[in-house]
Parts: structure tokens; C-alpha cells; sequence
């Protein structure tokens, strides 16, 4: 039960939440609904804690909070999440929600509660198979489609999981990985899509914070100590700017901003920069309240104009999203200017109206356009990309890995704009070609397409368009979908369209196959069964009845030797069983694979340990050639038949592992290291001079006895770049080895990196 501190946190709680909410109410009544909200569910988890040791209604509570202050939803949503764990964990039924709240919450909870754990697939033929699905991307492939019904159900959703990360701290270790790669797989990139950049940042700097605390600690000392050497020059960097704009009469506010601890390591790492070498750690905001009679648009360039007659402009880096506008809704000018202390500073100019926006999303942007009767095509980008995602939700052919794939690559695509003959603007992601593009105006469009006029130049359909270009279509009847459009077009939606109407033929062509083989069959006075189809798909290396069909059907196979063939006898029983006993005794499987795998377990609440000698019939490990780790790396491990691959905990791909197969993550931790050495690159840079390279390589192999595998340097204008790949026992040598390199003279900077390909991943004993 709770005790009296409990009670009075509850309250103070519910309390912040009530004076939030009324400004998201209209009038009495939902104001009401709300506190009948947080009765009811406050009842509902009566003497419930979180692992935290908190009362659970606080979690509820806590969402709202989201909800309200930083998504600005209304009472409906804020009803919702106060409510959205209530016919998951306690007896009560969406129909009891629905009786005393009415049907638009009780929708938004049905759509919020957690979907079953296991799904079980039985086939006809009585044994159970996997489908190449996960349960994890099955929930999220159910999870999004929510958006058929209201996208606040997704937006609650988001308030739901950034509380989730923000407590994280209070879950299993071995918990963590599979929460945070989700998190980061699709949560950071569906609050980007949707224009929730603060709960974006937050995500990324919680994932970093616990995938790699070392780097996140520095990175955070590092700012704080720039906020307290950089943060006066800001302000006076912002007196003359707010002075001119003062005396032009507009009301305003301008404030700085430091960039995300997630955004400035993401930059260190892809740009390969040090943290010194970011200039744009401070960034400037304006927010305007529009004057009368001007437009918001010719405002931003009027402020613009007044700063740029106080500071110098890079041209170069003007962002103009105010005339094209983000697909998720943002609109703002960027610049950056030159301060009088010789720094680049960005300063962001909105109006109240696009700030909000900015903050708050997709909701503010909805709440926007409903006001206005008026709504440009531009505001209608983020009505389509909801098109889309539903379009590829339903499909019923995707299973829910391939939709996930297809969902998490379509959300990170840039956008730019190209023209059509009469000058209408279109949106569509970077890269797309000719193609997609006509798929992107209408489907018949793209199926009789044979060629484009791109800035009246004629090209191929793969052409690869760029913002700007103005695009014509070339058609022709008797064209239709060629399966080769799939090796070059981008969206998602050309290939759709392609898949469907390729599939249409394939199913003639099997038709005329089967039909063609019944034939040959009943000549021979062969019934059509089981047997026969499995021998002629051996004979023909057919995966399937349907390639067998298409083969047929296209000449590929003309079915000639067809009588001997079926008489041909099968292996008998006593050679089958003698190969499945050798097999199993040689330690494999009919197919290759170790059959100790199906006897493998591994308790995974335990460290992993990564053993440089593991015992006889141990689970063993390998390392992952997409990141290769060395020990002392923060690691995590996934189970892969009868062994461990390992990844570094920051790595591309684990993210992705972790988020579809979050039931293989392996808690891994290295052990000591002393024999085994791994592969690591060095990249080196400095001033070239005679003798440099001898230097070098005697301080790595005499001096500190390391094997160098490759070793490769340029030279251009008195200055030498390049990388040495060498074999190392863990990351305790390779630090005090860049550490010794960086002494040699001439050397200006040697760092590790990251080694390209596959045959990166080796191990020798040295």
C-alpha cells in the first residue's frame, strides 16, 4: 500500500498536470474528462509501483505531462495517456474505457495497449514454422498501424516511450540494449519524421548516455566548460542584433541554444572532426511576432537584412525553409554570420507561428492548417508521407522485417524538389530518378514510361534527379513494368506498384505452367502429387512449385527427359539414415549447420564473458566484420545459431539487430586478453619529412612489438595523410600506442578508425 508521502507526491503530480491541461481545454467539460482520467486510473494502479520503487500512476501522469507541455496535444490525448496501461495491467476492458469515456479515447487506449507476445504460426500440414518475422517487428508493424486512425495515437505512443528511456536507469542491464536500440531505430526517427525535435534530442542523448558513457561524459564536460568560457561572448554577440531590431519596432525574443551532447558526438564521429573543431556548438534563435501588413516570409528577410548589416554573411549557409518548407512541417530562415570574436554563429529566425511548429510538431502544424482554409500543397507533405506509410502497412505480400526495413530507410530519406512541365513544385526524397518520379505523379504514368526530358534534355528512366530539375515524362501504350526498373528505382512506392504488376504476370506465367505440366503428366498417366513435384524440383534445382512452373512455362526447362526422371529411384532409407548418422557424429547437419546449436542455451541476465580460451562444447564467439570490436570496446552480443557475434554497442547494424531481434541479445563483456590479437586501423596525419615513415613503423614494431598488416600514406603540397591497420590486444594497447605515435615529431594528429569491408575481420595469434 502507499504510504502518506506517496499519496501527497500523487497529488502534487496530478496538480502540475491540472494547470497544464487547462490551457488545452476549451471548456469545463474536458476539463473534467481529464480529472475523471487520473480518478479512474489512480484507482485502477492503486498500491501498483514501478521498478523504480514510485507509485506506477506516476508514469501515466508523467506522459500527459509529455503530452500536453511538450507535444501540445488535447484533452482527449491527455485523457488517453493517463489511461493507456490501464486494460494492459489491470482487469479492466477497453469496453469498460469505452462505456465511461466515450469512443475516441477509448480508441486511442485500445490503440496504445501492448500487443500479445507470441505469435504462433501452424501450417496445414500440422507443424509449426517460423514466418520471416519477428515478434518485435510484428508489434511495431501494429504499432504504426494506428496511423489509419489517428496519429495522436502515435504521438501518445512517443510521450510514452521518452518517459520509458528517461527512467531507464531502473531497468535489468540486460534489458537496457533491446529499449534503447528500439528507441533509436524507430522512435528517434518517427519523432524527426512527425517534427518533434526536442523529444528527438532527448532519445539520442539518452542512447548515447548508456551505450557509451565514457564518450558522453567527456563530450558533457566539454560543454559546460564552452558554456562557461563562450556563453558572455554570446550574449554580446546577440546586444547589437536585438538593439537594431528594437529600433525597427518588432516584438521579439532572442535567446542561444547549445547543440545536442547525441549531435556534437555524431559529428566527431561521421565528420571525423575533434571536438574543438566544431564551430557551431552555440546557435542564435529569433522568434518574431508578425507586424501588420507584412508577411511572415518577407519579415524573416527584413530581419535577416538588419543583421547582415551588422555581421558578415556566409551565403553559403543560408537554409531557406520558410519558401519550402520541411515535409514534417518546419518552416524557418538559417544563417550564419560571422561574430567580431572571429566565430561562426547560426541564428534562426521564425515567427511565433513556426516556432510552435518547430516545438511541438505535427500536432501544432494540424492545428495550424485547420485554421486556415487556405492549406498550400506544401502543408498537405505531411497528409501524403501518412499516404505512404499506410500503403506499405496494408500491403499484405511484406512480412514485418521487410516492412521495417523499407519503413526506417524511407523515414531517414532527405527530400528536395523538382518541377513538372507546368511548374508545379514536387516533393520527393534525394536520389530518386526519373521513375519514381513518375510514379510519384500517377501509377499509369510510371507503367508506360520509356524515357524523360529533364531541363529538356532527354534521358534514361535511371536518371538520377537534383533539386531544381524540371521533369518531363515520355509514354508510350505498349510499354509496361520491366523487372529490371527494381535494380534503380528508390521510393518505395515506384517499387510497390512495379512488385504488383510484375507479380500479375508471374501468375499467368505459373498458370501457363502448371497448366503445360498437368499436360505432359496425364500423357504419361502420372497423377499430379506430392512425390512427383518434389523429384522434378530436385532434378530442376527449383527453390518451389512456382519457380518450377515459371521455368516451364518460360522454356527454361522443356520437361524432355520428364519419363526418366520419374523413374529415376530415390536414395533408399538405409543410405539416408547412414548420412544423418555420420553427420551427427562429425558434429554437423544435414544442411551445414553445427547440430549442437538446437542445444545451445545461454542465461541472459549473466555477462557473456568473451573468453580468449573458452572451455570444450562452450558457446563460442566471433566479431562482427560490419564494426569489428577489439576488447575493451563497450559490446553488445547477439545469438547466431551455436555461437555469439559481437558488436560494438554503438554499431549500425547491432541498432538494428536489437530492434528486430531484441529475444537474441547477449549481455556480453570481454574478458582479459593476452594471445588473441585483432585487427584496428590508426589514422595518421602530419607534415611530411625525410625519414618519417622509418620513424614510424620502428616505434610500432621495435618499440612497442606490433604486428603492422598494411600500411598505406599520400602526400599532397608538404602534407601526409593515411592509416596503418595493425593487431592489437585490446583497446588499453591501441590508446597508448596513438599516444606514443602522436610524439613522433611531424605527426599532427593520429586517432583510430574505422576499417572498410568485410575482410576487415581477422584474428591472429601473434
Amino acid at each position: 500500500m502507499f504510504t502518506q508521502e506517496d499519496t501527497d507526491l500523487i497529488n502534487k503530480k496530478f496538480e502540475e498536470l491540472k494547470i497544464a491541461s487547462l490551457k488545452r481545454c476549451a471548456n469545463q467539460s474536458e476539463y473534467e474528462t481529464v480529472i475523471k482520467a487520473f480518478e479512474f486510473a489512480n484507482e485502477a494502479h492503486k498500491g501498483v509501483r514501478r521498478r523504480s520503487g514510485e507509485p506506477y500512476i506516476l508514469h501515466p501522469i508523467a506522459v500527459a505531462m509529455i503530452v500536453v507541455n511538450e507535444i501540445g496535444l488535447g484533452y482527449k490525448s491527455i485523457a488517453a495517456a493517463l489511461l493507456h496501461d490501464v486494460v494492459e495491467d489491470t482487469e479492466y476492458t477497453v469496453e469498460d474505457i469505452q462505456r465511461l469515456f466515450g469512443d475516441k479515447i477509448a480508441s486511442f487506449v485500445d490503440g496504445l495497449t501492448k500487443i500479445k507476445h507470441t505469435i504462433d504460426a501452424t501450417h496445414g500440414d500440422g507443424s509449426n514454422k517460423n514466418y520471416e518475422t519477428t515478434i518485435q517487428a510484428e508489434n511495431f508493424k501494429r504499432m504504426l498501424l494506428t496511423l489509419n486512425d489517428d496519429v495522436r495515437v502515435i504521438l501518445i505512443k512517443l510521450a510514452d516511450r521518452l518517459h520509458n528511456v528517461r527512467t531507464i536507469q531502473y531497468m535489468p542491464v540486460h534489458k537496457r540494449a533491446k529499449i534503447l536500440s528500439e528507441t533509436m531505430y524507430i522512435f528517434v526517427p518517427l519523432a524527426h519524421r512527425l517534427g518533434l525535435y526536442n523529444i528527438k534530442s532527448e532519445m539520442e542523448d539518452i542512447w548515447l548516455k548508456y551505450s557509451e558513457p565514457e564518450d558522453y561524459r567527456l563530450i558533457e564536460e566539454k560543454m559546460n566548460d564552452v558554456i562557461s568560457e563562450r556563453g558572455c561572448a554570446i550574449d554580446q554577440f546577440m546586444e547589437p542584433i536585438a538593439k537594431t531590431l528594437t529600433e525597427a519596432g518588432y516584438k521579439f525574443t532572442i535567446s542561444k541554444r547549445t547543440k545536442s551532447i547525441y549531435s556534437v558526438w555524431n559529428k566527431m564521429r561521421t565528420k571525423g572532426v575533434t571536438f574543438d573543431q566544431i564551430y557551431d556548438i552555440y546557435a542564435v534563435r529569433i522568434v518574431f511576432e508578425p507586424m501588420e501588413g507584412e508577411s511572415e516570409r518577407y519579415t524573416c528577410w527584413q530581419i535577416y537584412a538588419r543583421i547582415t548589416d551588422i555581421y558578415k554573411s556566409n551565403t553559403s549557409r543560408i537554409r531557406d525553409w520558410v519558401n519550402t518548407p520541411k515535409p514534417n512541417g518546419y518552416e524557418a530562415l538559417h544563417c550564419t554570420v560571422m561574430s567580431s570574436i572571429g566565430n561562426w554563429v547560426e541564428i534562426q529566425i521564425r515567427s511565433t507561428r513556426m516556432n510552435e511548429i518547430a516545438e511541438k510538431g505535427v500536432a501544432a502544424h494540424w492545428m495550424y492548417k485547420a485554421l486556415d482554409p487556405n492549406a498550400t500543397s506544401d502543408e498537405k507533405d505531411m497528409d501524403k508521407w501518412f499516404e505512404v506509410v499506410r500503403g506499405a502497412i496494408e500491403s499484405p505480400d511484406v512480412n514485418a522485417l521487410e516492412f521495417l526495413d523499407k519503413f526506417h530507410s524511407d523515414i531517414l530519406l532527405p527530400e528536395m524538389y523538382v518541377f513538372t512541365p507546368k511548374g508545379e513544385s514536387k516533393n520527393i526524397p534525394k536520389g530518386s530518378t526519373a521513375l519514381d518520379f513518375a510514379y510519384n505523379i500517377h501509377t499509369e504514368i510510371g507503367n508506360k514510361a520509356i524515357a524523360a526530358k529533364v531541363n529538356m534534355k532527354l534521358v534514361p528512366l535511371s536518371y538520377v534527379l537534383h533539386n531544381g530539375d524540371q521533369v518531363n515524362i515520355i509514354t508510350a501504350e505498349s510499354q509496361k513494368p520491366q523487372k529490371e526498373w527494381l535494380d534503380f528505382v528508390k521510393t518505395q512506392k515506384a517499387k510497390n506498384i512495379i512488385y504488383d504488376a510484375l507479380k500479375a504476370d508471374a501468375k499467368a506465367t505459373i498458370k501457363d505452367g502448371l497448366k503445360i505440366l498437368e499436360n505432359r503428366l496425364s500423357e504419361l498417366g502420372v497423377q499430379m502429387q506430392a512425390r512427383v513435384l518434389n523429384k522434378l524440383m530436385a532434378y530442376y534445382h527449383a527453390s518451389n512449385k512456382e519457380e518450377l512452373y515459371t521455368k516451364i512455362s518460360t522454356k527454361i526447362v522443356d520437361l524432355k527427359d520428364l519419363e526418366k526422371i520419374l523413374k529415376k529411384n530415390s536414395d533408399n532409407k538405409f543410405v539416408k539414415y547412414w548420412k544423418l548418422s555420420f553427420s551427427k557424429i562429425m558434429g554437423g547437419s544435414q544442411d551445414g549447420k553445427d547440430s549442437r546449436q538446437d542445444a545451445v542455451s545461454i542465461n541472459k541476465k549473466e555477462d557473456f564473458l568473451l573468453k580468449e580460451n573458452p572451455e570444450d562444447n562452450s558457446l563460442t564467439y566471433r566479431v562482427a566484420e560490419c564494426c569489428h570490436p577489439i576488447p575493451g570496446d563497450s559490446v553488445i552480443g547477439f545469438l547466431e545459431n551455436n555461437e555469439v557475434v559481437v558488436h560494438k554497442s554503438n554499431c549500425a547494424t547491432a541498432t538494428t539487430l536489437a530492434a528486430m531481434h531484441g529475444d537474441k541479445i547477449v549481455k556480453a563483456k570481454w574478458s582479459k586478453h593476452t594471445i588473441l590479437s585483432f585487427l584496428a586501423r590508426i589514422k595518421i596525419r602530419g607534415i611530411d619529412r625525410i625519414g618519417l615513415l622509418n620513424d614510424l613503423t620502428q616505434k610500432i614494431t621495435l618499440d612497442y612489438n606490433v604486428n603492422i598488416r598494411k600500411i598505406s600514406v599520400e602526400t599532397h603540397d608538404g602534407v601526409f595523410e593515411g592509416f596503418i591497420d595493425l593487431y592489437v590486444h585490446s583497446t588499453n594497447d591501441l590508446n597508448n600506442l596513438i599516444s606514443k605515435i602522436g610524439e613522433i615529431p611531424s605527426i599532427v594528429n593520429a586517432k583510430r578508425d574505422e576499417l572498410p569491408g568485410p575482410d576487415k575481420n581477422e584474428n591472429a595469434n601473434i
